[in-house]
C-alpha cells in the first residue's frame, strides 16, 4: 500500500466521503472512493479501503451497506446521527426563531444541512424561507446565552447593561447606562424570544437576552432564593410580563378546551358542564394576561376573585376610552 503523510487519517477520510457523498438511496463505487482519497492527498489500494470499511462497520458501528444489484458494487451510508425529518424540523426551528439573527440562521442551517450529505441536503434547501421573517439584530446573543448559562452553572451573579429600542430605531440604555447586577435562575424561550429569569432583591425579574449588553460574570455568589420551578413559573406568566401570582378561576366555552390545554398543559383540572368548563390556576395577573383572555371574547370570563374581575373590567374600559 502506498504511503503518505496523511495515511493514518485514511479511515477518517473514508467515513467523511461516505457521509458527504452517500445516503440510503445514493451510493458510491470503490473507484470513486479511491479518487476522492486521492484528492485529499492519500494514495490507497482497494484492499486497504475494504479493510477500513470493515472496521468502520464492525467496530465503529457505522451503518454501511454494499449493493451489487446494478453495475459496479456501490457503498451506502444507510443511517446517520440525524435523519432527514429530524433535520427538517431543526432547520425550520432555526429559520423561524426570532432570537437568532439572519446571519446566524444562515450559518446554522448550512451546518445542519451538511449533516445530511450532499445529495439529501439539496432537498432540505427548499424547505425553509428566511426572508421577511422578523429576526433579532443583536449578533452577540450566542455569547449572551453562554454567559448566562455559565453564571447559573457556577452559582455566580451576572452583571450587564440593558437597552430598549427608540422610535428612531436607536438603542437606548436603561438606567442611564448603569449596570444591572442580578442572580440568574433560568433561561426560557417564550413567544419566540429568549429570556433570562433572575432574582434581584428577592424579586423575580425577566430580561430579553438579545437586549443585554456587555455581560460579565461576577465573583459574587448568587442571591439565595426559595425553591424555583422554571416550568411551573413560566406556565403562570404571560409574555414574560411580571405580575402578582394569584389563584384565578376562569370559565371557557367547551370549544376552547384545546386552547387552554395548549397554554397550561394536560395536568390542569377542567370542571366540565354541558356548554362550558372552569379551571382554577395560579396566574401572574398582568395586562398581558388580560389581553390573552380578551382574545376569546364572550367565550371566556373570570369567575373569581372579584378583585381580578374588577381589574379586568378596568382594563377593557381603559382601552375603550381611545374609541
Amino acid at each position: 500500500m502506498a504511503k503518505s503523510e496523511n495515511q493514518k487519517l485514511k479511515i477518517l477520510y473514508v467515513l467523511d466521503i461516505l457521509r458527504d457523498l452517500t445516503d440510503a438511496e445514493n451510493g458510491i463505487t470503490m473507484q470513486k472512493i479511491l479518487s476522492e482519497l486521492e484528492k485529499r492527498g492519500i494514495s490507497a489500494d482497494r484492499k486497504s479501503v475494504y479493510n477500513d470499511i470493515f472496521l468502520l462497520r464492525e467496530y465503529y458501528g457505522a451503518d454501511i451497506e454494499m449493493n451489487k444489484s446494478s453495475g459496479a458494487p456501490a457503498y451506502y451510508l444507510m443511517s446517520r446521527e440525524f435523519e432527514i425529518p429530524e433535520l427538517r424540523l431543526l432547520i425550520d426551528a432555526v429559520g423561524s426563531s426570532r432570537f437568532i439573527t439572519q446571519k446566524k440562521s444562515t450559518q446554522l442551517i448550512k451546518k445542519l444541512k451538511s449533516l445530511a450529505g450532499q445529495k439529501s441536503s439539496a432537498s432540505l434547501h427548499s424547505q425553509v424561507v428566511l426572508t421577511d421573517r422578523i429576526k433579532t439584530m443583536n449578533e452577540s446573543i450566542y455569547y449572551n446565552v453562554d454567559a448566562v448559562s455559565e453564571a447559573i452553572n457556577t452559582d455566580k451573579m451576572l452583571s450587564f447593561k440593558y437597552f430598549e429600542w427608540t422610535p428612531s430605531l436607536q438603542k437606548q440604555l436603561k438606567k442611564e447606562g448603569e449596570r444591572y447586577l442580578v442572580s440568574p435562575l433560568a433561561l426560557c424561550w417564550d413567544n419566540q424570544n429568549y429570556y433570562m429569569i433572575a432574582v434581584q432583591d428577592n424579586t423575580l425579574k425577566h430580561y430579553r437576552v438579545d437586549k443585554m449588553l456587555s455581560l460579565e460574570i461576577s465573583e459574587n455568589k448568587r442571591e439565595p432564593f426559595e425553591k424555583f420551578d422554571a416550568q411551573s413559573y413560566t406556565g403562570s406568566v404571560f409574555g414574560m410580563y411580571g405580575g402578582r401570582l394569584q389563584k384565578v378561576t376562569l370559565c371557557f366555552k367547551n370549544h376552547l378546551a384545546g386552547a387552554v390545554i395548549d397554554r397550561f398543559g394536560t395536568d390542569v383540572m377542567l370542571l366540565k358542564s354541558k356548554d362550558d368548563f372552569t379551571v382554577t390556576l395560579n396566574l401572574s395577573v398582568s395586562p398581558q394576561f388580560f389581553a390573552w383572555l380578551s382574545g376569546f371574547g364572550n367565550d371566556a370570563f373570570i369567575k373569581a376573585p372579584e378583585a381580578v374581575k374588577n381589574e379586568y373590567k378596568a382594563y377593557i374600559l381603559n382601552i375603550l376610552e381611545n374609541y
